[in-house]
């Protein structure tokens, strides 16, 4: 029997709190494992805390990311170029490990050009002068992957534009959404949700869903300015944010608007109780300026719940016609278009069945065992492994 192929899947450290790119991997691994044709395994190391250990700030902090980003990891990878046939970087923003794998069997998934705004947009992201020494150094290790792939056609098109990737060397691999994020009902999960919810008042409420960071390209500021403005001429509604505390900024907002009642904060949730919540919610919004990708637009309607977010390339790309779209910024477009959406969820129901319907369907497109397939064909296609042996 042919040996498999040896995959070295590279992700984020855990501790870097980035659920979505860690949602990448491990459904990625999930699925090679199952695969006979490969044989991957995550080779991330332990994460290093040393100024952390000492001094628990901010400044601390990224100093030890940055120390494992630039060094540990990279070092790490160094002594195992040897070990695996191929490597697959799953964060473009981990790029710089390039420099230390060989390059013409590594593949990087650029997920969006975020990170690289500092060089690309340097009027719209001022940064320090080593700040962007260091986006530079993972901008170079990006330009001299064998592969990137990316996770939408509008990502692969930026990225063609910037110079960085030829485009015979950009490929795109949607992501997927996991069988768990359906509309079929789950009792424990829904129970869960009902326990999460309860020390609320939820007679008659409409909750409407954000689910992602804090961070400023999500635009929490817009959202709770449009809520504040729908909460003026619509009663009943409250706000459900899943994915951790609000900024101080962005609490001090909610509460000068006089919303700050209305506004329910949830920390990060497993996969079956946010699934529970999506069925739960009334609509769900994604106003942010920027996106790679967007999974709360797919995860949200393969749970049959209509989503309303801003109108991207990238999104549009995503959510297809099935979505709401609202221009970037626009708070009274997205107040009337979230009141409209509600009214016809109360005076159509048939309207809003096929509404859900659409968007299921459309999600169904997505799946991860689709996302793992091309890229275990990419993986062989870069080892140069023959036709014969490519049989599951």
């Amino acid at each position: 029997m042919t040996a498999p192929l040896r995959i070295g899947v590279c992700p984020d450290f855990r501790e870097e709190r980035w659920p979505s790119m860690d949602r990448v991997a491990d459904e990625l691994l999930r699925r090679l494992a199952a695969d006979p044709r490969v044989q991957a395994r995550s080779i991330c190391p332990a994460f290093r805390r040393r100024a952390s250990r000492v001094v628990n700030r901010r400044l601390a902090a990224n100093l030890d990311r940055g120390l494992n980003r630039l060094l540990d990891y990279p070092a790490h990878v160094r002594r195992l170029a040897g070990s695996f046939d191929v490597f697959h970087v799953i964060d473009h923003s981990y790029a710089q490990l390039v420099h230390r794998l060989p390059a013409d069997r590594t593949i990087v998934t650029c997920h969006d050009l975020d990170t690289f705004r500092s060089v690309l947009q340097p009027g719209s992201e001022p940064r320090s002068l080593p700040f962007r020494q260091m986006t530079r150094h993972i901008m170079s290790g990006l330009a001299q992957a064998a592969l990137v792939t990316c996770d939408t056609g509008a990502v692969r098109r930026e990225l063609i534009a910037t110079g960085l990737v030829r485009p015979e060397r950009a490929v795109v691999v949607p992501m997927g959404v996991d069988a768990v994020f359906s509309s079929r009902p789950d009792g424990e999960a829904d129970a869960a949700v009902g326990r999460l919810l309860a020390p609320f008042p939820t007679a008659g409420t409409l909750d409407l869903l954000h689910v992602g960071s804090v961070v400023s390209r999500k635009r929490i500021d817009l959202l709770i300015e449009m809520f504040a403005a729908l909460t003026r001429t619509m009663a009943g509604v409250r706000l459900v944010r899943v994915g951790g505390p609000f900024t101080t900024d962005q609490q001090r907002q909610a509460e000068t608007l006089g919303v700050g009642h209305r506004i329910l904060v949830v920390p990060p949730l497993d996969d079956r109780t946010l699934a529970a919540l999506y069925r739960h919610a009334a609509l769900t919004l994604l106003p942010s300026d920027r996106e790679g990708f967007g999974l709360p637009v797919i995860e949200s309607l393969a749970c049959g719940t209509p989503v309303v977010a801003t109108d991207l390339d990238v999104l549009r790309e995503v959510g297809g016609a099935t979505v709401e779209y609202c221009p970037a910024g626009d708070v009274q477009a997205w107040a009337g278009s979230v009141r409209r959406l509600l009214e016809e969820r109360s005076a159509s129901p048939r309207a809003w069945t096929l509404r859900q319907v659409a968007g299921s369907e459309w999600a169904a497109r997505y799946a991860w065992s689709r996302f793992a397939e091309r890229m275990t064909a990419l993986y062989l296609d870069l080892a140069g492994v023959p036709a014969a042996r490519r049989v599951a």
